[in-house]
């Protein structure tokens, strides 16, 4: 078995109005939520997309792909397919895109259970990235054949 890289991989939630992101590394494999991103432009959600990756220096960068229950596309999905093309070129680094059906709701069935409540949305976008990174970081073990 070869050993494990230690890299540094972002994940973001894709939404018009927020982007979650969550952060973490290929060895340990475990993804946690970061922050939410609520740009009122393109310009400014890009340039806090820019200050991540500038403190974070991932090698490795994952957007969620929204789709149908029955995983056919819908407009989001064109969308978030620009977006990942958009990071990619910015930033010189690749993007996988992961299948993000169902996130958003666990998500906020996770933080329903949590704090008994009705939280935020920013806290569930970051929660929903933090779920799509867990998902690569699954998909890359079953692929790789590590148990």
């Amino acid at each position: 078995m070869a050993p494990r890289t230690n890299a540094t991989v972002l994940a973001f939630d894709f939404g018009t109005h927020r982007i979650g992101v969550a952060v973490g590394n290929t060895l340990i494999r475990f993804a946690q939520p970061l922050v939410t991103i609520a740009g009122d432009s393109e310009t400014t959600t890009m340039a806090a997309i820019t200050a991540l990756v500038s403190e974070w220096q991932p090698q490795q960068l994952v957007v969620g792909l929204p789709l149908h229950a029955d995983g056919t596309p819908h407009a989001m999905t064109a969308k978030a397919r620009d977006f990942a093309r958009d990071l990619g070129k910015r930033f010189g680094l690749p993007v996988a895109l992961v299948d993000e059906r169902w996130t958003t709701e666990v998500a906020q069935e996770k933080l329903n259970h949590a704090q008994g409540g009705r939280p935020g949305r920013a806290r569930r976008d970051e929660l929903a990235a933090q779920i799509i990174l867990q998902a690569y970081f699954d998909e890359q073990q079953r692929d790789a054949g590590d148990s």
